[in-house]
């Protein structure tokens, strides 16, 4: 099994770069050096590294990423979205557990608008649970479902990580967009279900409140004014994709230049927020095409060696079915995202798992769809799920790393339901691309 030591040696030398906490980029760019240098011919091996990396970056096919971070940045350095929650809150009435609710819904509303998971609990955490614990809720109620919602960005269109998995696994952009729509809001029903139950079950944990009663014109005029106008970034990303008026890198071109035109028509479109927003951009840009870079030539030395066919040939003569290799898949992956970086993981599986779900016939849309989900899980898993780390940075000086650990479990939980619920019934993650006019 000369396949297996290759496989061993190259992801074991990844992995071991990986748990050192070096960055990612450069974890593949070392290992990718080293193993160039000495299976292909020295430096005309780096050479072709070089080359390799640079067509990579230089791709069309990865032009909507930076949009989508700019559209992100401007919106968060803005901060012209925060009104939508208390807009949100006044819609929640009496129901159980309902700062939980607002949680939820506000971080279904920033998915749909910036796709940053950190990014969105920091905000919601900063917002809401100082104000959850304040009337009496208990911690697994005040940190779970900020989390939970947080996650939600990356499956919920504008997600620059589905577009980055698209172009790694071969896939419409369009259509890995278009099919997170769906379990998204799945996944946010889920999670309501969660808070409502649990409440309903143990009203100790989120003591009810009668809220201020509001007026039906206030409420109308608060949805229009906090709310609607968001409508026209959602349009411009999820509805012009769908509708086949615009290319994944229009749309996401037209959703930047909206997020402007929506700061600028709330008045806080500055110079210095133009810098912050371009700086944060290029940075995470960078960050991201280096790592694109270095995955798919480290994709092409495990190819080279012979690992990837070989695992195919092996993996297909034990005859399991399609379900039971995709749930294995995902247990690996699910494991991976309690000690990796969501990127590295990512980068790992796609080029080691998809030749395997080419070779068994399986949806390869399907298994992107539920790769993102998995990899949204490990944002919520211990030791290094970067949710938690977020949550941490902005929870109350009381707050344990226990105490997060314990109130994300039942939104890890979801996710898994979530998961095997989409692999048994795959429309709702294939309906929303199968009649989406391309």
């Amino acid at each position: 099994m000369d396949w297996l030591v290759s496989l061993i040696i190259i992801v074991g030398s990844l992995l071991v770069l990986l748990l050192t906490r070096l960055p990612v980029a450069f974890c593949f760019l070392f290992l990718n050096m080293v193993f160039a240098y000495f299976l292909w011919s020295g430096e005309a091996g780096l050479q072709q590294v070089v080359l390799s990396m640079y067509s990579t970056i230089g791709s069309f096919i990865f032009s909507p990423l930076p949009m989508f971070v700019l559209l992100g940045e401007v919106l968060f350095v803005s901060k012209i979205a925060t009104g939508a929650i208390g807009t949100i809150d006044k819609l929640m009435g009496r129901l159980p557990g309902r700062l939980g609710l607002v949680a939820t819904a506000s971080g279904a509303l920033f998915a749909s608008l910036t796709g940053s998971s950190v990014g969105s609990t920091a905000m919601l955490g900063a917002m809401l649970t100082p104000d959850m614990e304040e009337r009496g809720y208990k911690k697994p109620m005040s940190l779970g479902p900020v989390m939970g919602a947080g996650g939600l960005a990356m499956i919920i269109p504008p997600s620059g990580m589905a577009v980055l998995i698209g172009a790694l696994a071969e896939v419409s952009i369009a259509q890995i967009l278009i099919a997170g729509v769906l379990p998204g809001v799945f996944l946010a029903c889920l999670y309501a279900g969660y808070i409502i139950g649990r409440c309903m079950l143990q009203p100790s944990i989120a003591p009810s409140y009668v809220p201020e009663r509001i007026p039906l014109f206030e409420k109308i005029v608060s949805v229009g004014r906090n709310v609607l106008p968001f409508s026209i970034i959602i349009f411009a990303v999820v509805g012009c994709i769908f509708l086949g008026i615009a290319t994944p890198t229009e749309s996401a071109a037209m959703g930047s230049i909206a997020a402007f035109i929506l700061t600028a028509a709330y008045g806080r479109l500055k110079w210095d927020l133009v810098k912050q927003a371009t700086a944060g951009t290029v940075r995470i840009s960078a960050m991201i095409f280096m790592i694109i870079g270095g995955a798919l030539v480290f994709s092409q030395i495990l190819s080279y060696t012979g690992a990837t066919q070989g695992m195919i040939r092996f993996i297909t003569s034990l005859n399991l079915s399609p379900f039971l290799l995709i749930g294995v898949m995902m247990l690996i992956v699910l494991f991976m995202g309690s000690f990796m970086d969501s990127v590295a993981i990512m980068m790992i599986v796609i080029p080691i798992f998809l030749p395997l779900i080419w070779a068994i016939g399986y949806d390869p849309l399907l298994f992107c769809l539920l790769l993102l989900v998995n990899i949204e899980t490990g944002f919520l898993t211990p030791p290094f799920g970067v949710v938690l780390f977020a949550m941490k940075g902005v929870a109350p000086p009381d707050t344990t790393t226990g105490d997060i650990y314990k109130a994300a479990a039942p939104f890890v939980l979801c996710n898994v339901v979530a998961i095997l619920v989409i692999m048994l019934i795959p429309q709702i993650a294939l309906w929303l691309p199968n009649i989406m006019k391309t």
